[in-house]
């Protein structure tokens, strides 16, 4: 139940119940930061570099009250319990409908996670038909595995070391561009291949940000 002190939206709306659990700024970024991997504390901090220690404290602990985040005390560990994971969705719609507005900065930082997210909620669904692969990626010290199957579904879960069809590796912009710009895969010099060059090139040309 939602803790009545701190209701943002006096309403029966269940979009604004929605809102009054997760709707804090901030909020649905930790838990996207938490959607494909348990972190710690200073993990999580690495991917929100707007966020101050004292924010983010306050919004786990929002975040576990609100039943969304889980804390193994022991490992030091926080992850999304199967009710964050739900919201997955949420953050993939929020990626198509940004992407139809404008003022967005793929130059700015962008955390592999949200990397990943944004891939599986923008790939062009119809020119994926029919093609099966996985791709696999090196961004610093975290790893990612997409499975791409015939139906144009595209699923991604982090492998520390990801084995796939090819392996790309860089920082999270440096691969942003090679997903989402123009220039070809062997023009990005600060992306490295490993494995069937050709079809990551096949697998980057069905990405757009519309």
């Amino acid at each position: 139940m939602t803790d009545q002190s701190r209701l943002r939206y006096d309403e029966g709306c269940l979009a604004a119940h929605a809102l009054n659990l997760v709707g804090d700024r901030w909020a649905l970024l930790v838990l996207r930061e938490l959607m494909l991997a348990d972190k710690r504390f200073q993990q999580i901090r690495a991917g929100l570099p707007g966020i101050t220690a004292a924010v983010l404290t306050q919004r786990l602990t929002q975040l576990i009250g609100a039943g969304v985040v889980r804390h193994d005390a022991r490992l030091g560990l926080y992850g999304a319990t199967p009710s964050g994971r739900g919201l997955l969705p949420v953050l993939q719609a929020l990626c198509r409908w940004g992407a139809l507005h404008r003022g967005h900065d793929p130059g700015r930082f962008i955390s592999p996670t949200a990397l990943m997210i944004s891939m599986t909620a923008m790939i062009d669904a119809q020119a994926a038909q029919g093609l099966s692969l996985r791709a696999g990626f090196l961004i610093g010290r975290e790893g990612f595995v997409q499975r791409l199957t015939g139906d144009g579904i595209l699923d991604v879960e982090a492998q520390d070391d990801p084995h796939a069809d090819f392996v790309l590796e860089g920082d999270g912009n440096a691969l942003a561009r090679a997903v989402y710009g123009a220039q070809p895969l062997s023009a990005q010099g600060d992306v490295t291949v490993r494995g069937d060059d050709a079809l990551a090139q096949r697998f980057l040309d069905l990405f757009r940000l519309r």
